[in-house]
C-alpha cells in the first residue's frame, strides 16, 4: 500500500518553487562527484523493452548514448520492527526488462529508466563545467518526470504511483593539508574518534563508518531515513588515497502525486546539506570555502 504524508499546497508550492534556501550551508569547492535523483513507483504494467526504446526517442537528442544494465530492486525505508526472513520461490512469466541508461555525449548526465524506477545522475567529469546546483538538475528532472507521464498516458499504460523518493550526494574527498592516509579519517569527519596516544593499538590502517538518521515528517511521524557511509577508496588515476561520503535521503512523497514527491526531493536535500556540514570537520569546511549558511 502506498502511504503519504499531506502538507499544505501552500508549502508544497513553495517548496517545488524555491531556489536554495537561505539557511544551507554552502561551499565553493565542494568535494561533490555526484547527484543523483530517483523517483521509485509502482511497477507500470505492460511496460517492455519496446516502449523504453520508444521514450528514448524523447531523450535522444540530449542523451544519444544508450546502455543496458540489469534493474535495481525496490528500496523501501521501513520502520516497522524486523521480521524474521523468509525463503520465498517464484516464476517469472517472462525476463525483466532491463534497466536502460541514456547518456549525454560526455557522460556527465544520464537518466535511467526501468520498470519503477526513473532516475537522473550528475556525475563530475574532468574538464567540464563545475556543479551546476541542486535546483537546475531538479528542474530537468521534473521535465523528465513529465514527458515520462505523457508517455504513459499515449501508450495506455497507466500512471505513476509513486511509493519512494531518494535523493544522493556522493563526495570524494581528497588528501589535503589536513589529511593523508586513510587511518585519519578522524580529521575529515567528527564521527569518526581518535585513539587516545596512549591506547595500544596504532592508527587505524582505515576506517568505514555507516550511520543511520530518521527523517520526521510534518507530522512528526518518520517518513524516512538519511543514510551516511563513510568508506575509504583510491583514485584510478594516479591510486592516490579518498575517502568517500554517500549520503542518501530516502523516504515517502510528502503528499499526493509527483508534487509530493518533490517537496520530498526539497526535504532530503536539506537534511544532506546540513548534515554533510554536521558530520565533517571545520578545518576541512575551511578547505571547501564554506559559506554559513
Amino acid at each position: 500500500m502506498i502511504q503519504s504524508n499531506r502538507i499544505d499546497k501552500k508549502c508544497l508550492d513553495m517548496a517545488l518553487s524555491a531556489g536554495r534556501p537561505e539557511d544551507l550551508p554552502d561551499f565553493r569547492k565542494p568535494p561533490l562527484a555526484e547527484t543523483v535523483l530517483s523517483l521509485q513507483f509502482e511497477p507500470v504494467a505492460g511496460l517492455t523493452t519496446a516502449h523504453v526504446g520508444l521514450l528514448w526517442a524523447q531523450f535522444r537528442k540530449q542523451f544519444p548514448m544508450i546502455e543496458e544494465h540489469p534493474p535495481l530492486p525496490p528500496a523501501f525505508e521501513k520502520f516497522q520492527p524486523p521480521t524474521p526472513p523468509q525463503v520465498e520461490v517464484s516464476f517469472e512469466e517472462k525476463p525483466p526488462v532491463p534497466r536502460l541508461w541514456f547518456l549525454n555525449e560526455p557522460g556527465s548526465e544520464l537518466i535511467q529508466v526501468q520498470s519503477d524506477r526513473l532516475i537522473h545522475n550528475w556525475r563530475k567529469m574532468e574538464g567540464l563545467d563545475p556543479y551546476p546546483r541542486f535546483e537546475p538538475i531538479r528542474d530537468k528532472f521534473r521535465d523528465e518526470v513529465r514527458i515520462l507521464e505523457e508517455f504513459l498516458s499515449e501508450e495506455k499504460l497507466g500512471t505513476l504511483a509513486v511509493n519512494q523518493c531518494e535523493v544522493t550526494y556522493v563526495n570524494h574527498i581528497e588528501p589535503a593539508s589536513v589529511w593523508a592516509r586513510h587511518g585519519e579519517a578522524e580529521k575529515v569527519f567528527v564521527m569518526c574518534s581518535r585513539l587516545g596516544t596512549a591506547s595500544f593499538l596504532p592508527e587505524p590502517e582505515d576506517a568505514a563508518v555507516r550511520m543511520r538518521f530518521v527523517i520526521p515528517g510534518p507530522n512528526g511521524n518518520p517518513i524516512g531515513r538519511l543514510h551516511a557511509v563513510v568508506q575509504p577508496a583510491w583514485k584510478k588515476s594516479d591510486s592516490s588515497p579518498i575517502l568517500t561520503l554517500n549520503l542518501t535521503a530516502r523516504g515517502l512523497p510528502l503528499g499526493e502525486g509527483i508534487e509530493g514527491a518533490f517537496a520530498f526531493f526539497e526535504l532530503g536535500r536539506n537534511w544532506i546539506v546540513k548534515g554533510f556540514a554536521d558530520l565533517t570537520t571545520r578545518e576541512m569546511q575551511r578547505m571547501w570555502e564554506r559559506i554559513d549558511g
